[in-house]
């Protein structure tokens, strides 16, 4: 019986809007539609499922999944006594944040970071020279910041990491009150409002 007969309307909403969303996501919508069907499935896919539930080119879904294998977000998985390669995504879903997280960090901030290192090592010539190396300290301190912040979750245990972002609220209250007895507050308010 065809996977699409399976299919039932809420996982077919689901990857529609995986692939609408995919453009948005620097993926493009087939790549995005093949991995919300695999994301969702209960078992793992060969090709030609995924072929026939999602109604494409069997080229077009194996161009799709070497992508999503270079970007690490489905395995590879073979059964036994069957020839034909199946796919599965991670079942933890914090497994894939982080896993995309390192994957974008690797092709688009790293390279960012390195032009800015690169930048202000070069000697300013003028003084429109000069603020735009600051500016660009200004932005490369605040990416290196995120990052170093961003390792320390990493390193957390999904559970602490879902209680960490769940205390978001209460972590600015707690840091806005600190920086009201400190002081800190009121200097950087009267800044940001000249």
């Amino acid at each position: 019986m065809p996977l699409q007969d399976h299919l039932p309307p809420l996982s077919r909403e689901f990857v529609s809007h995986f692939g609408e969303m995919g453009s948005r996501w620097g993926i493009n919508r087939t790549v995005g539609q093949i991995y919300a069907l695999i994301f969702i499935s209960q078992r793992a896919l060969n090709a030609d499922e995924i072929a026939e539930a999602l109604e494409f080119s069997r080229s077009n879904v194996s161009m799709g999944l070497k992508e999503l294998q270079s970007w690490r977000l489905v395995r590879l998985k073979h059964l036994p006594g069957d020839r034909r390669e199946y796919f599965e995504a991670p079942g933890d879903v914090w497994e894939i944040f982080r896993v995309l997280a390192e994957e974008r960090r690797r092709r688009e901030i790293e390279p960012t970071l390195s032009m800015l290192r690169m930048a202000m090592l070069q000697q300013p010539v003028n003084d429109a020279d000069r603020h735009a190396q600051e500016r660009m300290r200004q932005m490369h301190d605040l990416i290196d910041r995120l990052m170093t912040w961003f390792d320390d979750v990493q390193k957390l245990a999904p559970e602490t990491a879902m209680q960490l972002m769940g205390m978001g609220a209460t972590v600015t209250r707690v840091l806005e009150f600190k920086d009201r007895m400190t002081g800190k507050g009121a200097s950087q308010t009267k800044k940001t409002e000249s």
